[in-house]
């Protein structure tokens, strides 16, 4: 395979734009273009210089130059347009959630591996460098004589001239997430034709942040829903543990602001990161002395860039860990759990 992967975009929105723009930081150009709508693809090809626009989006599926599809369509056609993809030999990126639950994405990845393809969720939380720098950190902090595949020598050495104490082991996270959208019950945010609902929108974020920062999967979940007048999840607390004793703690909302905040305590200390997922910046403070030290890394505007790297790196080195596909299958399982448990499922869903 080329080492210039030609990328493809289903869908046109928000998501679409961002890519396209990432791509051309990353000094490419996307390649090709689909929508339902051919005359919204016409119209974003000629904003970004796309060679290709399908008249039928599903020609994208069969076409031979694509090596990548970027799928950022709504949750519920996910598990449709990435059967298509991988069928026909594409690596797949997909928004997230990555699908509706655990069945879908099982189906998904048995496939990707059939076709000895990529597929991998676009979880921000997965490739900022912020995250990444942080778990290095634990890791060292844990341990003098860490071996953890991600941990360098050179990062050891950063971690020393840091300054930073030891934190040592992750005890409880709380995270929340709060929006407040226009309170229309024909908004796709709160229609279940679509998968609304605060859990696959916001909660993924959370729960993925909590799952990077914890040493297993939670399997004890306890949860509190609200439910909108559609039917769609509303407002949700939620709080896990797993067998290693670490616990967190979400709270969510479609319908009250609150800031994005996440506190990862530790035996030694806590972190905090406001503003995620995209997060740049974090502080660390000290337990005993209180010593507050500045964590920098990477750049919210370039979210994803980091994603698309990351991809290019897997499907051109094997470099496949970077993707964390087996956090992505617990954050699912936990989303899928929750919503059997709340007894909402989407309309035609089969899990």
């Amino acid at each position: 395979m080329q080492n210039n992967l030609k990328w493809a975009v289903l869908g046109c929105g928000v998501i679409a734009n961002e890519m396209a723009q990432a791509l051309e930081k990353m000094g490419k150009h996307l390649y090709a273009v689909g929508n339902r709508t051919y005359e919204k693809a016409a119209v974003f090809a000629k904003t970004y210089h796309v060679e290709k626009v399908y008249e039928d989006f599903h020609e994208m599926f069969h076409d031979p130059d694509v090596d990548v599809i970027y799928i950022t369509t709504p949750h519920n056609t996910h598990i449709e347009f990435a059967r298509e993809a991988l069928l026909n030999g594409k690596h797949v990126l997909c928004e997230k959630s990555v699908m509706l639950n655990s069945r879908e994405l099982e189906e998904a990845i048995a496939l990707a591996e059939q076709n000895h393809v990529i597929f991998a969720e676009a979880m921000t939380i997965w490739h900022m460098p912020l995250y990444k720098k942080l778990w290095k950190l634990l890791k060292i902090g844990q341990s003098e004589n860490c071996a953890d595949s991600i941990v360098q020598p050179r990062d050891k050495d950063e971690y020393t001239q840091s300054g930073i104490p030891p934190l040592g082991k992750v005890q409880m996270i709380q995270l929340n997430f709060g929006s407040f959208k226009e309170y229309d019950m024909t908004n796709r945010f709160f229609n279940m034709n679509l998968a609304g609902g605060a859990l696959l929108d916001i909660g993924v974020y959370a729960l993925s942040l909590a799952r990077s920062f914890m040493e297993s999967q939670p399997k004890q979940i306890l949860s509190q829903v609200k439910y909108a007048p559609t039917g769609a999840d509303e407002q949700a607390g939620i709080l896990l543990m797993n067998e290693n004793g670490q616990m967190a703690t979400l709270a969510l909302s479609l319908h009250s602001k609150q800031p994005k905040r996440a506190v990862i305590s530790c035996e030694n200390g806590y972190i905090e990161i406001m503003e995620y997922p995209r997060a740049d910046r974090a502080v660390i403070v000290e337990a005993e002395s209180g010593k507050i030290h500045e964590i920098t890394a990477g750049a919210t505007a370039n979210a994803l860039q980091y994603e698309m790297t990351d991809m290019e790196d897997a499907i051109l080195n094997g470099n496949t860990a970077v993707m964390r596909l087996s956090d992505t299958r617990d954050v699912m399982e936990i989303m899928t759990c929750l919503r059997k448990e709340w007894g909402m499922k989407y309309p035609a869903e089969e899990w």
